[in-house]
Protein backbone atom coordinates (compact mmCIF):
# COMPACT_ATOMS: atom_id res chain seq x y z
CA UNK A 1 0.00 0.00 0.00
CA UNK A 2 1.32 3.60 -0.92
CA UNK A 3 2.07 5.56 2.14
CA UNK A 4 -0.95 7.82 3.58
CA UNK A 5 -1.38 10.66 5.97
CA UNK A 6 -2.70 8.48 9.00
CA UNK A 7 -5.44 10.19 12.08
CA UNK A 8 -4.76 8.32 15.37
CA UNK A 9 -7.24 8.84 17.75
CA UNK A 10 -6.25 8.13 21.28
CA UNK A 11 -2.41 7.88 20.39
CA UNK A 12 -1.19 8.53 23.69
CA UNK A 13 -2.85 5.52 25.17
CA UNK A 14 -2.02 2.29 25.42
CA UNK A 15 -2.98 0.54 22.34
CA UNK A 16 -3.22 3.81 20.00
CA UNK A 17 0.63 4.50 21.06
CA UNK A 18 2.09 1.02 19.95
CA UNK A 19 -0.31 1.45 16.67
CA UNK A 20 1.00 5.19 15.70
CA UNK A 21 4.43 3.95 16.21
CA UNK A 22 3.68 0.62 13.85
CA UNK A 23 2.36 3.01 11.04
CA UNK A 24 5.09 5.41 11.38
CA UNK A 25 7.73 2.21 10.75
CA UNK A 26 5.88 1.79 7.65
CA UNK A 27 6.76 5.18 6.09
CA UNK A 28 3.13 6.73 6.99
CA UNK A 29 2.33 10.39 8.25
CA UNK A 30 1.03 9.75 11.23
CA UNK A 31 -1.14 12.55 12.96
CA UNK A 32 -2.24 11.80 16.37
CA UNK A 33 -4.63 12.86 19.17
CA UNK A 34 -5.65 12.61 22.62
CA UNK A 35 -7.70 14.42 25.08
CA UNK A 36 -5.06 13.33 28.18
CA UNK A 37 -7.86 12.96 30.54
CA UNK A 38 -7.75 12.14 34.07
CA UNK A 39 -9.27 9.00 33.87
CA UNK A 40 -5.64 7.78 34.81
CA UNK A 41 -2.71 9.75 35.31
CA UNK A 42 -2.09 11.89 32.24
CA UNK A 43 1.63 12.02 33.05
CA UNK A 44 1.57 8.62 31.78
CA UNK A 45 0.24 9.49 28.67
CA UNK A 46 2.57 12.45 28.36
CA UNK A 47 5.04 9.66 28.84
CA UNK A 48 3.49 7.63 25.53
CA UNK A 49 3.72 11.03 23.97
CA UNK A 50 7.49 11.94 24.04
CA UNK A 51 8.17 8.11 22.92
CA UNK A 52 5.67 9.42 19.99
CA UNK A 53 7.63 12.77 19.11
CA UNK A 54 10.80 10.82 19.45
CA UNK A 55 9.94 8.65 16.25
CA UNK A 56 8.44 11.78 14.46
CA UNK A 57 4.64 11.20 15.82
CA UNK A 58 2.95 14.62 17.22
CA UNK A 59 0.01 14.23 19.27
CA UNK A 60 -1.81 16.89 19.67
CA UNK A 61 -4.43 17.73 22.64
CA UNK A 62 -7.91 17.60 21.42
CA UNK A 63 -11.76 16.90 22.73
CA UNK A 64 -12.96 15.01 20.25
CA UNK A 65 -16.67 15.08 21.58
CA UNK A 66 -16.59 19.07 21.27
CA UNK A 67 -13.93 20.16 19.70
CA UNK A 68 -13.53 21.51 15.41
CA UNK A 69 -11.45 18.57 13.83
CA UNK A 70 -11.47 20.24 10.36
CA UNK A 71 -7.89 21.36 10.43
CA UNK A 72 -6.28 18.19 11.86
CA UNK A 73 -8.58 16.44 9.13
CA UNK A 74 -6.90 18.21 6.50
CA UNK A 75 -5.10 15.86 3.97
CA UNK A 76 -5.64 12.57 6.12
CA UNK A 77 -6.20 9.76 3.88
CA UNK A 78 -7.23 7.37 6.81
CA UNK A 79 -8.40 7.16 10.54
CA UNK A 80 -7.69 4.42 13.19
CA UNK A 81 -10.35 5.56 15.90
CA UNK A 82 -8.98 4.32 20.00
CA UNK A 83 -10.13 7.22 21.94
CA UNK A 84 -12.37 6.07 24.08
CA UNK A 85 -14.11 5.90 27.66
CA UNK A 86 -12.52 2.53 29.20
CA UNK A 87 -12.85 -0.12 31.60
CA UNK A 88 -16.11 -0.89 33.73
CA UNK A 89 -15.36 1.08 36.72
CA UNK A 90 -18.23 1.53 38.83
CA UNK A 91 -17.43 5.22 39.44
CA UNK A 92 -17.51 6.13 36.12
CA UNK A 93 -21.21 7.55 35.44
CA UNK A 94 -22.92 6.67 32.23
CA UNK A 95 -22.63 10.41 30.79
CA UNK A 96 -19.03 9.93 30.54
CA UNK A 97 -19.07 6.75 28.46
CA UNK A 98 -21.81 8.13 26.68
CA UNK A 99 -19.97 11.58 25.73
CA UNK A 100 -16.67 9.82 25.37
CA UNK A 101 -17.89 7.13 22.96
CA UNK A 102 -21.10 7.67 21.44
CA UNK A 103 -20.97 11.69 21.39
CA UNK A 104 -17.40 11.89 20.05
CA UNK A 105 -17.38 9.14 17.73
CA UNK A 106 -20.32 11.31 16.21
CA UNK A 107 -18.58 14.51 16.02
CA UNK A 108 -15.48 12.31 14.43
CA UNK A 109 -17.76 11.01 11.83
CA UNK A 110 -18.92 13.56 10.88
CA UNK A 111 -15.96 15.46 10.11
CA UNK A 112 -14.37 12.76 8.39
CA UNK A 113 -17.48 12.24 5.83
CA UNK A 114 -16.63 15.89 4.50
CA UNK A 115 -12.98 14.71 3.32
CA UNK A 116 -11.76 12.42 0.69
CA UNK A 117 -11.16 9.64 3.08
CA UNK A 118 -10.22 5.97 1.93
CA UNK A 119 -10.72 4.33 5.38
CA UNK A 120 -12.53 4.56 8.87
CA UNK A 121 -11.68 2.18 11.23
CA UNK A 122 -13.22 1.73 14.60
CA UNK A 123 -11.91 0.17 17.65
CA UNK A 124 -14.39 -1.94 19.34
CA UNK A 125 -14.14 -4.61 22.31
CA UNK A 126 -15.11 -8.05 22.93
CA UNK A 127 -16.97 -6.53 26.22
CA UNK A 128 -20.00 -5.93 23.25
CA UNK A 129 -20.68 -9.55 23.25
CA UNK A 130 -21.40 -9.79 27.35
CA UNK A 131 -20.93 -12.14 29.68
CA UNK A 132 -19.06 -14.88 27.50
CA UNK A 133 -17.66 -13.62 24.66
CA UNK A 134 -16.57 -16.82 22.83
CA UNK A 135 -18.20 -16.54 19.38
CA UNK A 136 -17.84 -15.35 16.15
CA UNK A 137 -18.83 -11.68 14.71
CA UNK A 138 -22.92 -12.52 13.30
CA UNK A 139 -23.39 -13.81 17.64
CA UNK A 140 -25.90 -11.10 18.85
CA UNK A 141 -24.26 -8.71 20.75
CA UNK A 142 -25.03 -8.77 24.61
CA UNK A 143 -23.10 -6.63 27.04
CA UNK A 144 -23.38 -5.90 30.29
CA UNK A 145 -21.66 -3.28 31.30
CA UNK A 146 -22.14 0.54 30.26
CA UNK A 147 -18.54 0.13 28.44
CA UNK A 148 -19.59 -2.17 26.28
CA UNK A 149 -23.24 -0.69 25.29
CA UNK A 150 -21.84 2.56 24.56
CA UNK A 151 -18.88 0.87 22.55
CA UNK A 152 -21.37 -0.82 20.70
CA UNK A 153 -23.00 1.88 19.82
CA UNK A 154 -20.28 3.87 18.45
CA UNK A 155 -19.70 0.51 16.55
CA UNK A 156 -23.16 0.33 14.74
CA UNK A 157 -23.20 4.28 14.33
CA UNK A 158 -19.68 4.28 12.16
CA UNK A 159 -21.23 0.77 10.30
CA UNK A 160 -24.43 3.22 9.94
CA UNK A 161 -21.78 6.14 7.85
CA UNK A 162 -21.10 2.97 5.71
CA UNK A 163 -24.04 1.82 4.94
CA UNK A 164 -25.76 4.96 4.29
CA UNK A 165 -23.17 7.53 3.59
CA UNK A 166 -21.56 5.19 1.80
CA UNK A 167 -18.27 6.23 4.25
CA UNK A 168 -15.69 3.55 4.16
CA UNK A 169 -16.09 1.71 7.42
CA UNK A 170 -14.62 -1.41 9.45
CA UNK A 171 -14.50 -2.87 12.91
CA UNK A 172 -11.84 -4.46 15.11
CA UNK A 173 -13.37 -6.10 18.20
CA UNK A 174 -10.54 -6.52 20.49
CA UNK A 175 -9.94 -8.91 23.06
CA UNK A 176 -8.16 -8.70 26.58
CA UNK A 177 -5.16 -6.58 24.92
CA UNK A 178 -2.00 -6.35 27.31
CA UNK A 179 1.81 -5.34 26.78
CA UNK A 180 3.43 -2.62 27.92
CA UNK A 181 2.13 0.99 28.37
CA UNK A 182 -1.23 -0.93 29.57
CA UNK A 183 -3.06 1.60 31.70
CA UNK A 184 -2.44 1.29 35.87
CA UNK A 185 -6.02 -0.01 36.49
CA UNK A 186 -5.58 -3.32 34.46
CA UNK A 187 -4.44 -6.43 35.93
CA UNK A 188 -0.92 -6.93 34.98
CA UNK A 189 0.13 -3.49 35.79
CA UNK A 190 -1.81 -3.72 38.85
CA UNK A 191 0.07 -7.02 39.70
CA UNK A 192 2.98 -5.65 38.94
CA UNK A 193 2.86 -2.91 41.02
CA UNK A 194 1.42 -4.62 44.31
CA UNK A 195 4.38 -7.39 44.26
CA UNK A 196 7.04 -5.04 44.10
CA UNK A 197 5.47 -2.84 46.44
CA UNK A 198 4.78 -5.45 48.94
CA UNK A 199 1.23 -4.13 48.90
CA UNK A 200 -2.07 -6.14 48.90
CA UNK A 201 -3.57 -6.81 45.33
CA UNK A 202 -7.45 -6.74 45.29
CA UNK A 203 -8.91 -9.47 44.09
CA UNK A 204 -12.56 -9.45 42.78
CA UNK A 205 -14.54 -12.63 44.09
CA UNK A 206 -14.59 -15.21 41.33
CA UNK A 207 -12.01 -12.98 39.15
CA UNK A 208 -9.36 -15.98 39.40
CA UNK A 209 -11.72 -18.26 37.48
CA UNK A 210 -12.41 -16.65 34.87
CA UNK A 211 -11.26 -17.56 31.53
CA UNK A 212 -9.49 -14.82 28.88
CA UNK A 213 -8.23 -14.71 25.32
CA UNK A 214 -4.83 -12.20 26.66
CA UNK A 215 -3.56 -10.59 23.47
CA UNK A 216 -0.49 -9.24 23.20
CA UNK A 217 -0.37 -5.50 21.91
CA UNK A 218 1.99 -6.45 19.22
CA UNK A 219 -0.15 -9.38 17.46
CA UNK A 220 -3.71 -6.34 18.30
CA UNK A 221 -1.14 -3.98 16.04
CA UNK A 222 -0.59 -6.93 13.47
CA UNK A 223 -4.29 -7.23 12.87
CA UNK A 224 -5.07 -3.43 12.65
CA UNK A 225 -2.61 -2.97 9.78
CA UNK A 226 -3.79 -6.08 7.89
CA UNK A 227 -7.22 -4.62 7.86
CA UNK A 228 -5.67 -1.55 6.63
CA UNK A 229 -3.58 -3.22 4.01
CA UNK A 230 -6.56 -5.66 2.82
CA UNK A 231 -9.26 -2.59 3.08
CA UNK A 232 -11.35 -3.76 0.25
CA UNK A 233 -12.23 -6.98 1.64
CA UNK A 234 -12.96 -5.42 4.82
CA UNK A 235 -15.30 -2.86 4.04
CA UNK A 236 -18.63 -2.52 5.84
CA UNK A 237 -17.01 -5.60 7.73
CA UNK A 238 -16.64 -6.20 11.35
CA UNK A 239 -13.20 -8.60 13.25
CA UNK A 240 -12.62 -9.71 15.49
CA UNK A 241 -8.81 -9.81 17.00
CA UNK A 242 -6.96 -11.61 19.91
CA UNK A 243 -5.45 -14.81 20.78
CA UNK A 244 -7.52 -18.17 19.89
CA UNK A 245 -6.64 -19.21 23.42
CA UNK A 246 -7.72 -18.44 27.13
CA UNK A 247 -6.54 -18.68 30.64
CA UNK A 248 -8.02 -17.98 33.90
CA UNK A 249 -6.99 -15.14 35.39
CA UNK A 250 -4.98 -17.71 38.16
CA UNK A 251 -2.70 -18.77 35.57
CA UNK A 252 -1.96 -15.31 34.33
CA UNK A 253 -1.41 -14.05 38.05
CA UNK A 254 0.98 -17.26 38.63
CA UNK A 255 3.12 -16.28 35.10
CA UNK A 256 3.42 -12.44 36.95
CA UNK A 257 5.05 -13.87 40.24
CA UNK A 258 6.78 -16.64 38.76
CA UNK A 259 8.50 -13.62 36.43
CA UNK A 260 8.80 -11.60 39.48
CA UNK A 261 9.95 -14.25 41.42
CA UNK A 262 7.74 -13.06 44.48
CA UNK A 263 4.23 -14.35 45.66
CA UNK A 264 1.03 -11.39 45.41
CA UNK A 265 -0.62 -10.66 48.53
CA UNK A 266 -4.34 -10.80 48.17
CA UNK A 267 -7.01 -8.74 49.33
CA UNK A 268 -10.47 -10.30 48.52
CA UNK A 269 -13.21 -7.92 46.96
CA UNK A 270 -16.69 -7.93 45.87
CA UNK A 271 -17.60 -9.38 42.43
CA UNK A 272 -17.55 -6.37 39.99
CA UNK A 273 -20.51 -5.51 38.17
CA UNK A 274 -20.42 -5.89 34.66
CA UNK A 275 -17.14 -8.40 34.24
CA UNK A 276 -17.10 -11.08 31.72
CA UNK A 277 -16.87 -14.81 32.86
CA UNK A 278 -15.24 -15.24 29.57
CA UNK A 279 -13.65 -14.89 26.18
CA UNK A 280 -12.21 -16.09 23.71
CA UNK A 281 -11.67 -15.11 20.70
CA UNK A 282 -13.03 -16.47 17.61
CA UNK A 283 -10.60 -15.33 14.79
CA UNK A 284 -11.65 -17.70 11.83
CA UNK A 285 -12.63 -14.62 10.01
CA UNK A 286 -9.41 -12.79 10.61
CA UNK A 287 -7.73 -15.64 9.63
CA UNK A 288 -9.56 -16.41 6.47
CA UNK A 289 -10.23 -12.99 4.89
CA UNK A 290 -6.79 -10.84 6.68
CA UNK A 291 -3.95 -14.10 7.09
CA UNK A 292 -4.23 -12.62 10.90
CA UNK A 293 -1.88 -15.28 12.99
CA UNK A 294 -1.52 -13.96 16.69
CA UNK A 295 1.87 -15.44 17.81
CA UNK A 296 3.01 -14.20 21.07
CA UNK A 297 2.29 -16.53 24.12
CA UNK A 298 1.40 -14.97 27.21
CA UNK A 299 4.63 -15.84 28.98
CA UNK A 300 6.41 -14.05 26.24
CA UNK A 301 3.99 -10.84 26.01
CA UNK A 302 4.36 -10.71 30.32
CA UNK A 303 7.90 -10.92 30.48
CA UNK A 304 7.98 -7.51 28.24
CA UNK A 305 5.28 -6.05 30.16
CA UNK A 306 7.24 -6.79 33.66
CA UNK A 307 10.56 -5.37 31.78
CA UNK A 308 9.08 -2.43 30.66
CA UNK A 309 7.51 -2.15 34.04
CA UNK A 310 10.85 -1.97 36.05
CA UNK A 311 12.62 -0.12 33.22
CA UNK A 312 9.90 2.39 32.38
CA UNK A 313 7.78 2.62 35.60
CA UNK A 314 9.16 2.08 38.56
CA UNK A 315 11.91 4.96 38.74
CA UNK A 316 8.57 6.78 37.79
CA UNK A 317 6.38 5.36 40.57
CA UNK A 318 4.80 8.60 41.78
CA UNK A 319 2.39 8.78 38.72
CA UNK A 320 1.14 5.34 39.80
CA UNK A 321 0.06 6.83 43.69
Amino acid sequence: MTNMKILVTGAAGFIGSHLSERLKSLGHDVVGIDNFNTYYSPELKKLNAKDLEEQGVTVEMRDLAADDLTDILEGVEAVFHLAAQPGISAATPFDTYLRNNLVATHNLLEAVRKIDIKMFINISTSSVYGMHATEDETTSPKPTSYYGVTKLAAEQLALSYHRDKNLPVASARLFSVYGERERPEKLFPKLIYSILKEEPFPLHRGSQKHARSYTYVGDIVDGLVLIMDKFDACNGEIFNLGIDQSMTTGDAIKIVEKLLGKKAIFENKPKRPGDQKETYADISKAIRVLGYHPLTTPKQGLEKEVKWFKEKIWKKIELYQ
